[in-house]
């Protein structure tokens, strides 16, 4: 196989897929768009709902502007493999659950959102009109050390955890009773590449445990783990965390299953893992 055109290499997700396969990818730095594989791994992306507050332009210019012009630089190469890795979040509001990539109707909702799952329409588009072959990876909401942008927009369980273990107070909406579905990064970026190299083309591939984990027992299970003196106060959703996001999701993913994938981290060790490296911070 050719190696990974890999752009987005200094994201989260990316930096651990390239210290993973280090010597199996082409890194592309920042501003270059130039195509340098017929394997292209694409992670471009910005990384949730609130930049609408400060930057209208943001979401477009790179969720979608950045994109066109590397799509741009792939006309005429027909033995191209596009991969781009989108996000559960496209599947938006929907009561339809698990989210299901053929039966489920996507209804995205906030700037990231739209904008990402307008991304996916194009590219299909794109590779259908000059004949190019694509995947769409659609991820569960990932956890793992080395995530610099956690928040409490960004993340969110995460950023909770650090906060349980600096024993600071935490903010639940719902009272913790939403659910998700959780993936450690380096089970994420395994996935990847195992349906790069197994998966037909042509086709979106939801990448998560396929679980729906309890929000509030694995904050629960992060103070326990951490001795931790945090309180959980219970507050109100903000009207605009409402219209953007979504109470319960998590993924369908026996298309993923099919191909042989199988998690190596549980949430009890991911917590474990989050947990000791926030320790180490303090």
């Amino acid at each position: 196989m050719n190696k990974i055109n890999l752009f987005g290499s200094t994201g989260f997700i990316g930096s651990k897929f390239s210290y993973l396969y280090k010597d199996e990818i082409i890194s592309n730095p920042r501003d270059d768009y130039k195509i340098k594989s017929n394997n292209v791994l694409y992670m471009i992306s910005t990384v949730d709902n609130y930049n609408i507050h400060n930057d209208l332009q943001i979401d477009v210019d790179t969720n979608l502007k950045i994109l066109l012009t590397v799509l741009d630089k792939a006309k005429n190469n027909k033995d191209l493999i596009f991969n781009f890795v989108s996000s559960w979040f496209v599947y938006g509001q929907t009561n339809e659950l698990p989210f299901h990539e053929e039966t489920t109707v996507c209804k995205p909702t906030g700037f990231y959102s739209i904008t990402k799952y307008c991304a996916e329409q194009l590219i299909i588009c794109f590779c259908n009109t000059f004949g190019i072959k694509y995947r769409i990876f659609r991820l569960s909401n990932v956890l793992g050390e080395g995530d610099k942008k956690i928040s409490r927009k960004k993340n969110a369980l995460q950023f909770l955890i650090k906060e349980a273990v600096n024993d600071r107070d935490l903010h639940l909406y719902y009272s913790g009773e939403v659910l998700r579905d959780y993936i450690y990064v380096d089970d994420a970026c395994r996935a990847i590449k195992l349906c790069m190299e197994t998966s037909p083309t042509n086709q979106i591939i939801n990448i998560g445990s396929g679980r729906p984990y309890r929000f509030l027992d694995i904050i629960e299970k992060a103070i326990d783990k951490s001795d931790s003196k945090s309180r959980i106060i219970n507050i109100e959703p903000t009207l605009f965390h409402n219209i953007v996001q979504t109470k319960h999701s998590y993924l369908n993913t026996q298309k993923l299953k099919s191909y042989g994938f199988k998690e190596q981290f549980d949430m009890d060790s991911i917590i474990d893992r989050l947990v000791n490296f926030y320790k180490q911070e303090k």
